[in-house]
């Protein structure tokens, strides 16, 4: 899968009959790997927050080659549910996606790691093809990885290496060595037996398993504590869904802005779960909070009664519990009502201008009228003695 060597190695040059577990020091055959080694302390420290449980680190990888000359690799590390590096398919090394993304780590040594990294993705490339070259497979193919360890609480950790093809479980590294996956594909034993003769590869993969991983894991807690730990209560509401048929009302339980990720949302009728709950996916809210809809399909004449329960570590044992009932609106129906009243608002002003401009008008006499009373006042002006001329 790559070895140190900066000229990347041929899968059958380095062929050498051994036994998958008598395996030389990495640094005996690579001389050069003492270079580029990441060296981490010689004392594990503890998790800084064990309260948390354990944490696992994952790197992920998609590799699709459309044929030979169009092959695109991207990948993303993930602690826990946070998402800490990207490598995209054009860049040359992992990007930051935190501020804490380098751990503990000093500059050196992630140096030496990013280094580490890259002579892997090129040989990982180079090798790939050659494998298909060699075994005859047909375009396009696409390989998955998941990588990484889980770090506990008591400093204890477990590491994985799961190969897929085509989607499906194809290799695993276990141990010192890798392993086909049952029902693997029969060539699939003659890219492993190669594998397993590279002695240089397996040591590295080990170490970077079994030390790197660890303490880089302890590191980015460390580091990433204040948003690891981050606790955001929930909000909830209940809303009506689409009408599944006559009769039947599909009941809707809305749960956003938690985190972390795990959550629990059940419809209840009393202390009995419903088990036809149909749980969505749990989505990202843009502020990096999550989003869960919860459904149930029931018959409108038992609706009522039933209740959306909530658990969630931001919580406690304060559960949030949504009551479905006689007196339940829904969020649709809220909106329909203000809309009413805004067009009934609008209407009653309109109707009240147009009330108060014929009153206006009308209170204006005609022109007749206008003239009548004021040769009515020129009288009484005369008879009065006012000296009044005619205009």
């Amino acid at each position: 899968m790559g070895s140190l060597d900066p000229k990347g190695w041929n899968p059958m040059g380095n062929a050498v009959p051994i036994t998958c577990f008598s395996v030389l020091s990495v640094y005996e055959r690579f001389p050069e790997a003492a270079d580029t080694a990441v060296m981490a302390p010689a004392e594990p420290s503890p998790i800084p927050h064990a309260s948390q449980g354990s944490v696992p680190l994952r790197y992920l990888q998609i590799s699709s080659f459309a044929n030979s000359s169009w092959i695109r690799t991207d990948a993303t590390v993930w602690l826990g549910e946070l998402q800490t590096h990207a490598w995209k398919n054009d860049s040359d090394s992992l990007r930051f996606l935190k501020p804490w993304s380098q751990g503990t780590f000093s500059q050196q040594q992630w140096q030496n790691l990013q280094h580490l990294l890259q002579v892997y993705r090129r040989s990982f490339t180079r090798d790939m093809l050659e494998f298909f070259k060699m075994l005859q497979i047909d375009y396009p193919f696409e390989i998955q990885m998941s990588v990484g360890c889980e770090v506990h609480p008591n400093s204890f950790s477990e590491s994985f290496f799961h190969v897929a093809l085509q989607g499906r479980d194809a290799v695993s590294f276990q141990g010192t060595c890798w392993v086909p996956a049952p029902d693997t594909p029969q060539w699939m034993n003659k890219v492993i037996e190669v594998l397993n003769q590279d002695r240089g590869t397996r040591e590295t993969v080990q170490w970077l398993l079994n030390d790197t991983c660890p303490e880089f894991v302890r590191g980015e807690l460390e580091k990433g504590k204040s948003e690891l730990e981050k606790q955001v209560k929930p909000v909830a509401w209940l809303s009506h869904g689409p009408t599944p048929g006559p009769g039947r009302m599909l009941l809707v339980c809305h749960v956003s802005g938690f985190y972390p990720k795990p959550v629990w949302v059940m419809w209840m009728r009393g202390e009995q779960q419903q088990l036809d709950t149909q749980h969505g996916d749990i989505l990202p809210n843009a502020d990096g909070t999550w989003y869960l809809r919860v459904s149930l399909d029931v018959a409108s004449a038992e609706a009522i009664g039933l209740t959306c329960q909530i658990k969630h570590s931001s919580l406690g044992d304060q559960d949030i519990i949504l009551y479905w009932g006689t007196k339940h609106i829904s969020v649709g129906l809220i909106i329909l009502v203000i809309l009413v009243l805004i067009l009934i608002g609008g209407a009653v002003f309109i109707c009240f201008r147009r009330t108060r401009l014929a009153t206006s008008y009308h209170s204006i006499p005609p022109p007749a009228l206008q003239m009548k009373e004021l040769t009515e006042a020129r009288a009484i002006g005369l008879g009065m003695g006012v000296f009044y001329t005619k205009p």
